[in-house]
């Protein structure tokens, strides 16, 4: 589907009706004196039980006969003593393992509990009016960001399918495999032997603007469905059983893929997604039509194959004629690169559109120099020091109340070392600045070019900082780094999980980026580095797994699609929502002037949509202030 059919698609749809009432909007505000006390309950009792354990073998255990080991001899030979020493790491892993488990019980008493007084279920949740609904939405959302973060970013990520089945978040069968990515942690169904590949998404929610709503359907993954890497569904998708997503298939929300009872093996790809043929998978695959037919049915291949003839092998002439015809294309090839380096570059002749093409690389840094690396030594050494000097103090005199407060302890350690990491990271971001101011404009991206260089070095020492705090309990405080390292934001706006380069960027107030967006203000294309100002107006939304390119401009009330992206320079214009690869506009932002009740489903497999009503979910005294069949021609901004 091109972006003129999905232009004309969404004009047509009763999503997209006229309407002259101006929409009930009311500033969101998060509940966030709630959320960390949640938090605190569950990072608590997460601890206690390994502080126990470790505490009661350190001090019963190691430090009476490894400590306190006559000589460094008799440390390995006697057997107490070299006991002792083996089975630390032993207990730290028992002590691991309790923490993972009272994390999954206290968020699962937790859930119960929030899940008793608002159940999740299908439906729009308006954003732009408190309601129970919502409030639960986010309690829920929050306390789940702790136990994912703890589990998929550590020593046994595996255990993350346990963790969402245990707590209630999700339903995961046997044998389903679900790769690291930012999302599939709640309200998704997936049934036996799947696999979800490395950054695919399950998402059951769906953010329609800031003063929008929130989408919120369960998505349905049946047995033996296979998502390669970057394959996406929206919320209220099914995939039938048997079917596979190549990388990058895509789709928006309310899709169905494959047929009921996965009587054959269906191939999708494409954004949105689309059914492929066997003839166009092979061609894309580079198989035969005997490796799909294997494929699909391997117990029919074997026989068939059985009943065939052996056939011969091809002659040792032809594979070395082979050989040396695939060693001279390879020699061509290093001539022709030899060469392009030579060549003398001129910036002054680049245009707009030569920096528009290929623009998505990372602003990850290929080549980094040992000397950039050795600033982290002094930056750690003195926050490692300031730790030391804490601990030392704090466990000279170990009894209950140590114990006790071991865990919020530890949580201050974290910490302080974090934040000793970004006061020293900021010191010397000072004095590498008076050397070398940082500037907007395109460079030459090799060493030797001073603003290369440069950025490169601003870029790994904020890194760090920047790293720790997303790898920490609290992951989102990394808004205090990108303040302190000078990117204009308040505490209104959010990151959910998502990339931001820590300098030219402006955020408004009230900005929400989804997971796994990119935010680059700079980045390599080719031979040349690009530094150019982002600029976010008030009110905008970053749709997740979305890339904002330097120099891009969004106005206020602007939303830009999930799976989106933008050019160099440019300029979304303000209440507008844009999509695609890149980003066109599509519709008017109009909040919620539209019907509520409404969505629209579509099948891949046959390219039909057909609407239903489904629930709004909001208290029953503000049903008035949405737009629904019932109150459709009312006026809801009273």
């Amino acid at each position: 589907m091109s972006a003129e059919e999905i232009v004309e698609e969404s004009d047509n749809s009763e999503d997209s009706e006229d309407s002259e009432e101006e929409p009930f909007i009311e500033e969101v505000r998060m509940q966030y004196t709630l959320y960390m006390v949640l938090f605190f309950i569950i990072y608590y009792l997460s601890w206690i039980g390994p502080s126990f354990i470790f505490m009661a073998y350190f001090m019963m255990v190691f430090r009476v006969y490894f400590l306190g080991a006559t000589s460094f001899i008799a440390i390995f030979t006697e057997v107490s003593p070299l006991l002792s020493l083996i089975l630390m790491p032993v207990i730290i892993v028992i002590c691991y393992l309790v923490h993972l488990l009272s994390i999954g019980f206290a968020t699962k008493i937790i859930w119960a509990i929030t899940e008793k007084i608002s159940p999740t279920k299908d439906g729009i949740i308006p954003r732009n009016i408190k309601s129970k609904a919502a409030d639960y939405y986010h309690i829920r959302s929050f306390i789940l960001k702790y136990g994912k973060n703890t589990f998929t970013k550590g020593i046994f990520p595996w255990l993350s399918n346990w963790f969402y089945n245990f707590a209630g978040t999700s339903k995961i069968g046997k044998g389903t495999t679900i790769e690291e990515s930012l999302v599939n942690d709640k309200f998704i169904d997936v049934g036996k032997n799947c696999y979800i590949g490395v950054a695919s998404s399950l998402a059951s929610h769906v953010v329609d603007g800031i003063f929008g709503n929130i989408s919120y359907f369960e998505v349905k993954v049946e047995d033996n469905v296979t998502f390669a890497a970057m394959s996406a569904v929206g919320c209220g998708s099914v995939v039938h059983e048997n079917s596979s997503l190549l990388p990058l298939a895509s789709s928006q929300k309310h899709v169905i893929v494959g047929k009921p009872g996965g009587k054959n093996f269906g191939y999708y790809f494409g954004l949105p997604a689309r059914k492929i043929f066997k003839k166009k998978l092979g061609e894309y695959l580079g198989l035969s039509p005997e490796d799909l037919e294997r494929n699909e049915n391997i117990e029919k291949y074997i026989t068939k194959k059985k009943e065939k003839k052996s056939k011969t092998k091809k002659p040792i002439v032809e594979i070395i004629e082979e050989d040396v015809k695939k060693d001279e294309e390879e020699d061509r090839e290093i001539e022709t690169t030899n060469q392009k380096k030579n060549e003398v570059i001129d910036i002054s002749t680049l245009t707009k559109e030569d920096l528009v093409i290929d623009f998505t690389t990372s602003s990850a840094i290929s080549r980094v120099n040992m000397k950039f690396l050795a600033v982290y030594i002094p930056i750690f050494w003195l926050s490692g020091l300031i730790v030391a000097m804490f601990w030392y103090e704090y466990t000279r005199y170990v009894n209950l109340s140590t114990i006790l407060f071991l865990p919020l302890i530890l949580f201050c350690l974290i910490y302080m070392f974090i934040f000793g990491v970004l006061f020293f990271s900021k010191l010397m971001l000072i004095l590498i600045n008076l050397l070398h101011k940082p500037r907007e404009g395109v460079f030459l991206a090799e060493l030797g070019d001073k603003d290369y260089e440069f950025w490169m070095m601003r870029t790994e020492i904020k890194k760090i900082a920047l790293y720790f705090l997303r790898n920490s309990p609290l992951p989102w405080l990394d808004a205090i780094a990108f303040r302190w390292f000078g990117i204009r934001m308040d505490f209104s706006s959010h990151l959910h999980d998502s990339w931001c380069d820590a300098e030219f960027v402006d955020f408004g107030r009230n900005i929400l980026v989804g997971q796994g967006a990119t935010i680059m203000s700079s980045m390599v294309v080719g031979k040349y580095l690009i530094i150019k100002r982002i600029i976010f107006e008030d009110y905008v939304l970053v749709g997740g797994l979305s890339a904002i390119a330097p120099g891009t401009i969004i106005r206020h009330d602007t939303m830009i699609g999930a799976l989106s992206t933008t050019t160099y320079n440019q300029v979304l214009e303000p209440n507008w929502i844009y999509f695609g690869i890149p980003g066109i506009k599509l519709k008017e932002n109009k909040y919620a002037a539209i019907r509520r009740d409404i969505i629209t489903k579509r099948s891949v497999d046959d390219a039909k949509q057909f609407k239903e009503t489904t629930v709004v979910n909001i208290d029953e005294d503000k049903k008035k202030l949405v737009k629904t069949e019932e109150t459709e021609g009312k006026d809801v901004s009273s």
